[in-house]
């Protein structure tokens, strides 16, 4: 039974742990762009060049 407690005493300081550091993230405006990550997955891929072809087919 004193397992249940250390584990429920250890998830509390953790919890409130990632909530201060969220508050943190949050106030420091870090989630403040909304746009701009749902445009960059539209310009990521550079243009694909067409691979060479091999030596083997030029020499004949």
């Amino acid at each position: 039974m004193e397992v249940v407690y250390i584990t429920i005493g250890v998830s509390i300081i953790v919890a409130v742990f990632f909530f201060i550091i969220f508050i943190k993230s949050v106030k420091s405006g870090q989630y403040e762009d909304t746009y701009t990550p749902s445009v960059r997955m539209l310009f990521d891929d550079e243009l694909v060049k067409e691979p060479k072809k091999h030596i083997e087919n030029q020499q004949e």
